[in-house]
């Protein structure tokens, strides 16, 4: 098994490791650093819930490599908050109680976040354009929006 030393800026601190050529980014952010907000679905791409942030694109992290994200910026969920406070996306999703399980959240945050980064202001056509590769089985998805809607009219993401 071969192993690869990579460097990679993940919620903006330098990480320096040394990763097997299988490991996925998703094993590695859990496994290796303990961010373990980003969650392990499906492990095929099709559930949303490993969503990161990869230079600004938002990502299945279980599709990626690690030693593809060398020399690259992720943003886990735990990199929305700053300081121990809370984004206003991540408030928002909160105060319209769009968490029940919570399984998808850090998903669809990290979605969220990507598209208010590129719109600030969707309409709600775009939010679920956004969320398509994120799957909730809970809340039926009406507060998800209605929380994105509620930071892209005045709250903003930060």
């Amino acid at each position: 098994m071969s192993v690869h030393p990579i460097a990679v800026t993940i919620n903006g601190k330098a990480e320096y490791l040394e990763v097997p050529a299988h490991m996925t980014l998703l094993q590695m952010l859990r496994d290796r650093l303990a961010l373990t907000g980003t969650k392990n679905g499906c492990e095929a791409g099709e559930c949303g819930a490993c969503t990161v942030l990869l230079d600004g694109q938002p990502v299945n992290s279980c599709l990626v490599l690690a030693v593809e994200v060398d020399g690259r910026q992720v943003v886990t969920v735990e990199g929305l908050a700053q300081d121990g406070t809370l984004s206003g996306l991540q408030q928002a999703f909160i105060e319209h109680n769009a968490v029940q399980c919570g399984f998808c959240t850090p998903g669809m945050l990290i979605s969220s976040q990507a598209l208010l980064a590129r719109n600030p202001s969707p309409d709600e056509d775009a939010i679920k354009e956004a969320l398509l590769g994120n799957l909730c089985r809970c809340t039926g998805y009406g507060r998800i929006i209605q929380a994105i809607q509620d930071v892209a009219r005045g709250g903003g993401a930060s």
